[in-house]
């Protein structure tokens, strides 16, 4: 990415965690932080990464399912925030962040690891 597009991201990434806390909390029934941002060369699209507070799936898939049917509502009053810093707002596509499931998972892969190479004290 450019410097442009980060900025543009990082931006893009305060006021949408924003707008969702404040101007859209009474419609999303879940705890949702906005993770992170990826934002198209042209500034045409931005991809939001969300995390979903709970470990149930079906619970983060209805949050997703939220934000996408607000997305339109959101991309609106974010054009009114940002309206002099650009030209245009970029379309906005919602997605679950699972980075940190994963890295837990592998955390745990590699504990597995680590205790099955450990020398029991009778192979020393």
């Amino acid at each position: 990415m450019s410097i442009r597009t980060e900025r543009v991201a990082s931006m893009l990434q305060r006021e949408i965690a924003e707008i969702l806390r404040h101007d859209f909390a009474s419609e999303i029934q879940h705890m949702i932080t906005v993770t992170g941002v990826r934002v198209t060369n042209d500034l045409g699209i931005a991809y939001i990464y969300v995390s979903v507070f709970g470990d149930d799936d079906i619970n983060k898939q209805d949050a997703l399912d939220e934000l996408k049917s607000l997305s339109v509502r959101v991309r609106k009053t974010l054009a009114g925030i940002i309206r002099h810093q650009l030209k245009g707002v970029p379309e906005l596509r919602f997605f679950l962040d699972d980075s940190l499931a994963e890295a837990a998972r592998l955390e745990e892969l590699f504990g597995k690891i680590h205790s099955h190479d450990e020398p029991s004290a009778s192979d020393v």
